[in-house]
């Protein structure tokens, strides 16, 4: 008996040849950009939960020392202590303000205004979303009534 041999027919015709290259190469350079906007957004938003935190603390701390530049000296330097290179002075900007609530001329809360630059930076010299850190913390001074 002769030997049969079994042919094997390609479905792909010769003209589909690379034709899927160019919509993957869109399609994981599109996942990237994605991947690589939502890992900004995510250290950003850490970045700014830090900074309020730290803010709140120092601000905590002014108010229970009833106030004045030696506390907010002591509680900067913490402040930015604990923030390492994004507490120095050109990141991190602190001021402190006593207004009074109650109209009676005699401050009643301390407030802390929190300026930060955001430690990722994305594309140099683009302003993207949540790229700063700016709040303001008010807490009441701890006298007795």
């Amino acid at each position: 008996m002769p030997a049969t041999r079994s042919r094997t027919t390609s479905t792909r015709s010769a003209d589909e040849t690379g034709a899927g290259l160019l919509g993957t190469l869109l399609g994981v350079t599109a996942f990237l950009v994605v991947l690589l906007f939502a890992v900004h957004v995510v250290v950003n938003l850490y970045a700014a939960s830090t900074v309020t935190a730290v803010a709140f603390d120092a601000a905590r701390e002014v108010a229970g020392a009833d106030g004045g530049a030696d506390a907010e000296q002591a509680a900067e330097a913490r402040a930015r202590a604990v923030l390492g290179r994004a507490g120095e002075p050109e990141v991190l900007q602190l001021s402190w303000a006593y207004p009074s609530t109650d109209g009676d001329g005699a401050p009643d809360v301390v407030e802390l205004r929190v300026r930060a630059e955001s430690p990722s930076s994305l594309l140099p010299g683009v302003s993207m979303p949540l790229s700063s850190v700016d709040r303001t913390i008010r807490v009441r001074l701890e006298r007795p009534r």
